[in-house]
């Protein structure tokens, strides 16, 4: 039996990764080419996202949706917005794009945002048929659709998240150095943090645990390294007002 689509609404998902020295996104190249394919008609840029089947939940069709497009497995997503407004598909691009897809899109379209937090960027990305790469968030200028302001409300999403709960260990490793850890902060916050201020708030997170273990293969002289404790955090959640300030 063929699945239905529903043709207004969708799910579009934001995927942030962190390379231990810029906060990056996953994005999808949309290429529309003529019909002889001799000449590119235009080409951009849009989040991971499509139309849900009338018979999934929207969990269900931000798991698939990835999948589908990157062969990313097993990824933690978070709903975060819903994005409505009258002209979200109405650039000129777009109106091209969704007429090769005939009555699968509505003229008003629904989407519910989500977001995922990938420790790396190093993740096995399977092309299927659409070209899939990282890009550097402060980079990005324009999207497809209203991609660029989904994208901006999850980053003010991750950044309110990133203050109040520690979801930026999520983009770290398991085993991490403080120098990476404030890299992270100043990528997310779009802010420079003095080195001595920095360790000096993080030696008051009792869950950030230093291990005996150094970096190893590095050029320079090897940091400690950490890790993030959940037990502890929880065990000390109710003395805090803030995660960091």
């Amino acid at each position: 039996m063929t699945r239905k689509l529903l043709t207004n609404l969708s799910v579009d998902c934001v995927i942030f990764g962190f390379d231990m020295d810029q906060l990056k996104v996953l994005l999808v190249e949309r290429k529309l080419k003529s019909d002889d394919g001799k000449s590119i008609i235009f080409s951009d840029h849009s989040l991971t996202g499509y139309h849900i089947y009338e018979d999934e939940d929207l969990d269900s069709a931000a798991i698939r949706i990835v999948n589908d497009l990157t062969g990313l497995e097993n990824l933690k997503f978070e709903q975060f917005y819903t994005f409505g407004s009258l002209d979200r598909i109405a650039h000129p691009n777009d109106q091209i794009w969704i007429e090769q897809f005939g009555d699968v899109i509505s003229s008003r379209v629904l989407t519910v945002g989500y977001y995922s937090l990938l420790p790396n960027t190093n993740m096995n990305i399977i092309q299927k048929g659409r070209k899939v790469n990282w890009f550097p968030v402060d980079q990005v200028k324009e999207l497809a659709y209203d991609h660029k302001e989904i994208l901006e409300k999850a980053l003010e999403h991750l950044r309110y998240k990133l203050q109040n709960e520690p979801v930026g260990f999520n983009l770290l490793p398991e085993k991490f150095t403080l120098s990476q850890m404030q890299k992270l902060y100043e990528a997310i916050l779009g802010a420079k943090y003095d080195k001595r201020n920095f360790r000096k708030k993080v030696s008051q997170m009792s869950y950030v645990v230093p291990i005996k273990e150094k970096q190893q293969g590095v050029a320079h002289k090897p940091a400690q390294l950490y890790i993030f404790s959940p037990e502890v955090y929880e065990k000390t959640r109710k003395e805090r007002n803030h995660f960091f300030i």
